[in-house]
């Protein structure tokens, strides 16, 4: 059951949020349309979300991050996709995924090593995806061969978000290609690492400023110690940060929707039609009264998955709900927007086009919507047997 006011935050929460609040609206908003046109985030901008704190949330206060909790992460990340998509995810793979990933899997070394320079000044990225392995994570081909007290990674990577400002990435690769999943091993891999280069970077359809692009490995050398967790635990540790992720990812599309809606509420009390604002006719009062529930119910699917992780209770299909349904939402709420705004919402003048183009990746990464349903499915198949 549902805790009684799920959606209520702390004092604490709420200082926090309206301090995003304020500085989306003052730093990031301005810079959203050349952002979008660029396909490239703004430098300056990058540099005040540091200062910020916004990409070490998680990061304990000791390694110089925010030392506060996951579900301020989400908070943060769902504050900035009112404003923008791009920026947004930014924050999250930074966040959900990389200070994540090595806040549980890191040895005190790696972390004393890693989480000050994601607190203060490099961005991570996380390192997965592959031609051949998209759903089928564990299809992965980049290869690892052990030399001497070395890994020398040979492959490709594609789809990396961050891609083009990442100084540190966690790259899974199999040394053992023949034991299937049982080979793959996570590394932390720095970008001056010899042999690694950025390939293309995709020209997309939404958060266009987020870097999304391939990663090139070329007999690129790292050293034994710079194995994340375990040597052949790599799938562990895929599975579980892209199960804390997909959260993060359902915060992102609740932001979205958000922006959208604010933004089709104050339009519809403006435009005018036959004499009277068209918020006055009751279709148009439908749609709203719509959308709102949606969000709604997105807010506390995202917000109970976030409390559960927390809370260190099992959160997992919980965390494929809230992504598969906020991400679903998501895309209705900004078609809506744009057919409430009419012509005018067809127009890059206005914004909410832009939600829309940033509300459809919500259904692809970080676990599509088909593997979201086959995560729920296949869990209440198991209680029922249990």
């Amino acid at each position: 059951m549902l805790p009684q006011a799920l959606t209520q935050l702390t004092s604490d929460e709420l200082e926090f949020q309206q301090a995003i609040k304020e500085f989306a609206q003052g730093e990031i908003l301005p810079k959203v349309h050349t952002m979008d046109q660029n396909a490239k985030l703004d430098k300056e901008l990058i540099q005040k979300l540091f200062e910020m704190g916004l990409m070490g949330v998680e990061n304990p206060s000791e390694y110089g991050g925010t030392g506060s909790n996951f579900f301020s992460a989400c908070l943060a990340v769902e504050e900035i996709a009112k404003v923008d998509g791009s920026v947004s995810v930014f924050v999250d793979v930074q966040n959900t995924l990389v200070t994540n990933a090595l806040l549980k899997w890191a040895n005190e070394e790696q972390k004393k090593l890693y989480l000050p320079k994601l607190a203060q000044s490099w961005v991570g990225a996380y390192a997965l995806s592959e031609s051949s392995s998209g759903s089928d994570a564990f299809a992965l081909k980049l290869k690892a061969t052990e030399q001497g007290e070395h890994y020398v990674l040979n492959g490709h990577k594609l789809w990396i978000t961050n891609a083009g400002e990442a100084e540190l990435f966690i790259v899974f690769a199999n040394i053992a290609p023949e034991q299937g999943y049982r080979g793959i091993t996570a590394f932390l891999v720095e970008r001056s690492a010899p042999g690694l280069s950025i390939g293309k970077k995709e020209d997309k359809l939404g958060i266009r400023a987020s870097s999304t692009a391939e990663i090139i490995f070329e007999n690129c050398k790292v050293h034994k110690n710079q194995v994340l967790g375990q040597v052949g635990k790599g799938y562990k540790i895929a599975i579980e940060t892209l199960n804390e992720g997909r959260i993060g990812i359902g915060a992102q599309m609740l932001g979205i929707a958000q922006g959208a809606y604010e933004h089709a509420l104050k339009y519809t009390a403006e435009r005018e039609q036959f004499g009277k604002s068209i918020n006055s006719y009751q279709g148009v009062q439908f749609q709203l009264a719509q959308m709102r529930t949606q969000i709604e119910a997105s807010r506390l699917m995202v917000y109970n998955a976030a409390r559960l992780k927390d809370a260190q209770k099992d959160f997992i299909q919980e965390a494929a709900m809230a992504k598969y349904f906020a991400s679903q939402v998501a895309e209705k709420v900004t078609s809506l927007a744009i057919d409430l705004y009419g012509g005018n919402g067809f127009t890059k003048e206005y914004p909410v086009e832009k939600y829309w183009r940033d509300a459809k990746i919500g259904q692809i990464y970080e676990g599509t919507s088909n593997m979201q349903l086959q995560t729920i499915a296949k869990m209440e198949i198991d209680r029922l047997k249990a």
